[in-house]
């Protein structure tokens, strides 16, 4: 089986692959908290994505115990990547795409990765990867309102919360941020869609239940995308190596 970590900006993913199939769901605190899970040894071999930089001693522990690739940018992947910037793209980006391909080959796909940013990766129908958007995420929008102002507490998100006029203080920022967001990214698919009219949309991420209950556009949901998006590319990795 394929052990997938995921290393975001607030939690890590990871998940057991047979073939195609996630088996096993993992949120953990910690990187280092994959040694105490008993992963390791139901896995053949490890793929690790981190959009942290500091990963060289877990990558290294990792490495003396099962055969391990540290996803970048520069990885080989099935998708022709275009980004221009390839140093500063974030793997799980990429990796999102690389998901949205899979399910999708040879269409115009724009993967929404409704995390702790909102990451929007587009690729053609020609599969090629061209890049997309980055956006603050909706607890970061919270955190930012309480953060750079005075007076504005930290809300939390309200997920039965659906006015559009805020009557308080804290219903106002829930409907600024809330609706906000999901106008956002329903005139950000808009706006793809003027020029790709057979767009298909994919929503993924910790917020993409609550997102896609709400949309106006037509879009499929696909709950750890980024993950299997990384075991494709693990599997695309040992199919051209042998």
């Amino acid at each position: 089986m394929n052990l997938v970590i995921d290393i975001g900006n607030t939690r890590t993913k990871t998940a057991l692959f047979d073939g195609e199939n996630l088996v096993e769901l993992f949120i953990l605190k910690s990187p280092e908290d994959i040694f105490n899970a008993n992963l390791l040894e139901n896995c053949a071999q490890i793929i690790l994505s981190s959009v942290k930089d500091d990963v060289k001693i877990f990558l290294s522990e990792l490495s003396k115990l099962k055969p391990t690739i540290l996803f970048t940018s520069l990885t080989k992947t099935p998708i022709e990547n275009n980004y221009e910037s390839l140093s500063t793209l974030g793997s799980d980006r990429i990796s999102a795409a690389v998901g949205g391909y899979y399910l999708y080959p040879n269409k115009n796909v724009l993967v929404i990765d409704a995390g702790t940013c909102i990451k929007y990766n587009f690729t053609n129908s020609n599969n090629q990867y061209l890049g997309g958007g980055i956006s603050p995420g909706i607890e970061m929008r919270f955190k930012a309102l309480q953060e750079f102002t005075d007076k504005l507490p930290l809300i939390e998100i309200d997920l039965n919360f659906n006015s559009l006029i805020g009557d308080s203080t804290q219903s106002s920022i829930l409907s600024g941020v809330l609706n906000g967001t999901i106008s956002e990214i329903d005139g950000i698919i808009n706006l793809y869609k003027l020029q790709f009219p057979d767009l298909i949309c994919v929503l993924t991420g910790g917020d993409s239940q609550y997102l896609a209950n709400r949309l106006k556009n037509s879009i499929f949901t696909h709950q750890n995308l980024v993950l299997k998006g990384l075991n494709n590319i693990l599997n695309y990795t040992i199919e051209t190596n042998n």
